[in-house]
């Protein structure tokens, strides 16, 4: 058996307490030599300056603190960083990759509740359900309510995805459940076969737009992703098509967004916005066409032990010798979120 690393466990402790439970701190401890202080909530705490330099493995989630040079100055020996958590753009930097310090997130973990969550979100969108649960409550005791919406249904739809990313390949999977319905993708980086290989098919953004009746994004909010949907491709869209958003808000121009709305013409889901939460004036609360949720599509609660395995099971590749299966290479944050 190789010697184990030792490790240290940098995260909040309202996360460090929901994400390990007694069985993942006991697998934890069969793969790394722990200190007498399993956790801290940042490099500061007083009680790990005595084992800092020894650390090897840094496991990480929501709470880590920047990992700057100055921070891996107190870190010599740090090897590796799992990240029990998806992107790891709030705490990483160059200087981990300067140093050759090897990185692991738990993105395709967390890509498992957000499929599922914009899978039945599209599955809603196709009956209008969340729309007509507006309606039904204001327009109370009328008839035919479910009329003024439109066609009903989900047999025969168009549905686009903007980014083939974890969650967007998990999508197009999952969305092979739904018979009679056509799958397009938009994303300049995706591979055509591996498109092909869920049952989707790859367009430009530009032909995908006017073929869809329900679009979902999936891409990662990066400076050139910035309002990517805005008013001309919203306005490409057809008469009654569906928006949903379970990426950044960043990615969706909010004002045109709030024009096509307001005509009636789109409906939006939106699980994310820009800013997060909206001010409270905004004009996207009161859209009766515009559905809005508080970021909860992400892993919550115990789903994000699931990161937590995947991170150990790389932890545990690491001390065989094996390449991670995760790994975030400084390169991938050109076009990963």
């Amino acid at each position: 058996m190789p010697e184990l690393p030792r490790a240290l466990v940098l995260m909040s402790a309202d996360t460090f307490s929901v994400q390990f439970d007694g069985a993942r701190l006991r697998q934890l401890a069969d793969l790394a030599t722990l200190g007498e202080t399993v956790w801290a909530p940042s490099l500061d705490a007083p009680e790990v300056q005595d084992w800092l330099p020894g650390v090897e493995v840094l496991i990480t989630s929501w709470g880590v603190p920047l990992l700057d040079g100055a921070a891996l100055a107190r870190l010599p020996k740090l090897r590796a960083v799992f990240h029990c958590a998806g992107s790891v753009r709030t705490f990483a930097t160059d200087a981990l990759w300067d140093r050759g310090i090897e990185v692991s997130n738990g993105a395709n973990s967390n890509a498992i509740p957000v499929a599922e969550f914009t899978l039945a979100s599209i599955i809603l969108a196709g009956k209008r359900a969340q729309v007509l649960a507006n309606d039904f409550r204001s327009l109370r005791g009328e008839r035919g309510i479910a009329e003024r919406r439109g066609e009903l249904g989900n047999m025969g739809r168009t549905i686009g995805l903007v980014g083939f990313s974890k969650i967007g390949r998990r999508v197009a999977e999952l969305l092979q459940i739904l018979a009679d319905t056509t799958v397009l993708v938009a994303d300049p980086y995706a591979d055509p076969e591996a498109v092909a290989a869920t049952g989707a098919q790859l367009l430009p953004l530009a032909d995908m737009l006017p073929q869809v009746e329900i679009l979902s994004i999936h891409a990662p909010s990066l400076p050139s992703t910035r309002h990517m949907i805005a008013a001309a491709e919203l306005a490409a869209l057809p008469d009654g098509a569906t928006i949903i958003n379970t990426a950044r808000g960043a990615l969706i121009d909010h004002e045109a967004l709030a024009a096509e709305c307001r005509t009636g013409r789109l409906t939006a889901i939106l699980d994310v916005t820009e800013p997060e939460p909206l001010p409270s004036d905004s004009e996207l609360y009161e859209l009766p066409n515009v559905i809005l949720t508080p970021h909860v599509a992400g892993s919550l609660g115990k789903e994000t032990r699931r990161m937590v395995d995947e991170a150990l099971a790389d932890l545990g590749r690491f001390v065989a010798g094996l390449p991670l299966e995760s790994a975030v290479r400084r390169e991938d944050l050109e076009h990963l979120a």
